[in-house]
């Protein structure tokens, strides 16, 4: 362990640092320019009004890294990242291509419904219906796959059939063929109206109004009253109410759906909408039905910009609905202007969600550095005058680990019930095994790292297996090539940091090699027959560091 804390000071645990074309992609490049023009045109009048200077872009080697991590969900490939950075490669349009290339490769569909996944799913699930993770996930794959609308994939969501959680799961011996459901958004909810209500509004329409549920907010301007009258579209999940104190029987002309008791109390609500419009309502159509068109309407003031943020603050690490969410004096929202240009734009272009991540990933914004000296007065994140330093998912981090420890090696598309947390009857695969250590963060430009995640990466028989000389072909390679030490020492900075190690880190590191390779001469000179046991050791180690530092961990 001190040979592990020694190795991972050497490298310094916090430095900063083309896939193929699977289909042709199919969007108006002058609009997404002329959206990501007008993004960045709205955040330099703010920065012009606070009085502050953005960070300078980044370099090559930081973008492509990036948008592997936020497009693909893993760090690219190190002979495509000196394919990109090469100097020859001059083309104005590489970025675009890049882009292009990862929306269209299956690797962008099965990252997306992980992202998907998370926003929808905001709290864990029950361990007993965790089955469900994969289903609910293969369900929104299917739909980036096809570039399903937003709002079309919402409305479908919460207008899915209600059935048997276990119906479809493919359990050890057969007995059924997985297929992609959305039915995780209700069960994780429990099904309660109350809960339904509340995740509907927050995730779909960016207001929170849980806390109106038992009282009046301070700050919010949401009621008891409306709180139920929106909850009571999904009243049909509820059994038949009746009055406190009143007795066991269903009360007379109650309509399911439209109607709803408040608990503890005798009155009954009617269902409508947030903006306080009553439904119109359609003999074809269910309550849910009803909900679903209007919460994903163009026409609705709130799914939009709903939509629009959660895209926004996934690629940039910061909600610009934050202020809505925790709604309190001293929080005002900084970028209104931003966010409604976004939203029209979304809606104009049919709530194509791969066009608005194109706008963002072109704009200056997306593409500045996460470096430079932090404002004296305050912190500037809802400024984004810098990229924020993000979290990764834990997904990105077994993926990206896997991508620099695999020697090439394809990680096998294990099926999605395998793939993820709960495998009934099974043995968990690795990656299962290294998601449970790990949890997504609300706050990802906040980073934590939990005891349990960093003794997991440290000293996890994952990452030891990978590491090791014996296990691993590259180390091998390293260590047995006639190649001098500071080649060693960039291949190992390409594959796992993407990028060239900084002259001071090559320098440090350099010693570290050459002293192991004194070590070993003497031991050959001793009569010991591994005669690069001593420098293969000083590579794992650097091999370990730098898998442990805080750059590979996050996204910047």
């Amino acid at each position: 362990m001190l040979r592990r804390c020694w190795s991972l000071a050497l490298v310094g645990i916090f430095t900063f640092a083309l896939a193929p074309v699977w289909g042709q992609a199919n969007y108006n490049k002058d609009e997404v320019k002329a959206l990501s023009k007008r993004i960045d045109e709205h955040l330099a009048r703010v920065w012009k009004k606070a009085n502050v200077t953005p960070a300078p872009k980044a370099d090559d080697y930081v973008f492509f890294r990036r948008l592997h991590l936020d497009l693909a969900g893993r760090i690219p490939e190190f002979l495509q990242v000196f394919d990109f950075v090469d100097p020859t490669n001059d083309s104005p349009d590489k970025r675009w291509e890049a882009v292009d290339r990862l929306l269209d490769n299956p690797e962008h569909a099965r990252h997306f419904a992980n992202v998907w996944r998370n926003i929808m799913i905001a709290n864990q699930p029950n361990p007993q219906f965790q089955f469900l993770i994969p289903q609910f996930e293969m369900w929104v794959r299917e739909k980036v796959e096809k570039n399903v609308s937003i709002d079309k994939m919402v409305n479908q969501l919460l207008t899915s059939q209600q059935g048997n959680p276990n119906q479809g799961i493919n359990f050890p011996g057969g007995g059924g063929q997985l297929q992609g459901s959305p039915q995780l958004f209700f069960v994780s909810n429990e099904n309660k109206a109350e809960n339904l209500a509340g995740a509907t509004s927050r995730v779909f329409l960016g207001v929170k109004i849980e806390c109106a549920q038992c009282h009046a907010h301070p700050f919010a301007k949401w009621s008891k009253d409306q709180f139920w009258e929106f909850a009571a579209f999904y009243s049909q999940n509820q059994q038949q109410p009746r009055p406190k104190g009143a007795p066991a029987q269903p009360m007379p002309g109650f309509q399911p759906g439209r109607e709803i008791l408040i608990p503890g109390t005798d009155k009954v609500v009617k269902a409508k909408f947030l903006n306080g419009a009553e439904p119109k309502w359609d003999i074809l159509n269910n309550s849910r039905k009803t909900l679903a068109d209007w919460v994903s309407s163009a026409e609705n003031p709130y799914f939009a910009k709903a939509m629009a943020d959660h895209i926004w603050s996934y690629l940039m690490g910061v909600s610009l609905l934050e202020p809505i969410m925790e709604p309190s004096d001293d929080a005002p929202i900084t970028h209104p202007e931003l966010l409604n240009d976004m939203a029209k734009a979304l809606i104009e272009n049919g709530f194509d969600a791969k066009f608005l991540i194109r706008a963002i990933v072109h704009t200056d914004a997306y593409q500045r550095s996460s470096g430079g000296t932090k404002l004296a007065d305050k912190e500037d994140y809802n400024l984004f005058v810098r990229m924020p330093i993000r979290a990764l998912s834990p997904e990105q981090i077994y993926d990206s680990f896997w991508m620099a420890t695999s020697n090439g090696e394809k990680q096998q598309e294990l099926p999605f019930n395998q793939q993820q947390f709960i495998n009934p009857g099974q043995m968990q695969s690795p990656r299962a095994q290294f998601l449970l250590k790990f949890t997504n963060q609300d706050r990802r430009h906040e980073p934590q790292t939990s005891i349990l995640q960093a003794l997991f990466m440290m000293n996890g028989n994952v990452m030891s297996d990978r590491t090791k000389l014996a296990n691993n072909q590259l180390l091998k390679d390293l260590a047995n090539q006639p190649t001098g030490h500071e080649k060693r020492i960039s291949s190992l900075y390409r594959i796992v940091l993407s990028r060239e190690p900084r002259s001071s880190e090559l320098d440090r590191l350099t010693r570290y090699l050459n002293e192991a390779s004194e070590r070993d001469r003497n031991a050959t000179q001793a009569g010991e027959a591994n005669r690069h046991e001593h420098l293969g050791q000083a590579l794992s180690d650097v091999y370990w560091a730098l898998l442990n530092s805080s750059e590979f961990l996050l996204n910047h």
